[in-house]
């Protein structure tokens, strides 16, 4: 079992930085993956970036180049730093991790992130 919490989100203006966190705990130890994922209402919930075990990183096209995720090596929390933040990444977003080998996976509440002048 892994419980997640998100933090950080907010109200940031046009171009603007925020950076959210996640602290994982319970067992962490059989953490394979932690990712970052967002929601608009009405619409599905995409994945954002991701990060592997091995501390290999993956980004959707959207956030490229503007978003970094990175994670604490006991897998105890993953970080997403947000630069250059447009009106278009308003979004609840969400943390996520995969479980191995149970292949099990986990959320956060998640945590609302606004971009607006």
């Amino acid at each position: 079992q892994v419980t997640l919490v998100e933090s950080g989100g907010g109200l940031v203006q046009p171009g603007g930085s925020l950076r959210l966190s996640c602290a994982a705990s319970g067992s962490t130890f059989g953490i394979e993956s932690m990712h970052w994922w967002r929601q608009v209402p009405g619409k599905a919930r995409a994945v954002v970036a991701e990060i592997n075990r091995e501390g290999r990183t993956t980004y959707a096209p959207s956030v490229r180049g503007r978003f970094t995720i990175s994670m604490e090596r006991d897998r105890t929390a993953t970080y997403l730093q947000m630069n250059n933040l447009q009106r278009e990444d308003t979004a609840v977003y969400f943390c996520n991790v995969k479980t191995s080998p149970d292949g099990f996976e986990y959320w956060g509440q998640g945590t609302q992130v606004t971009v607006s002048s």
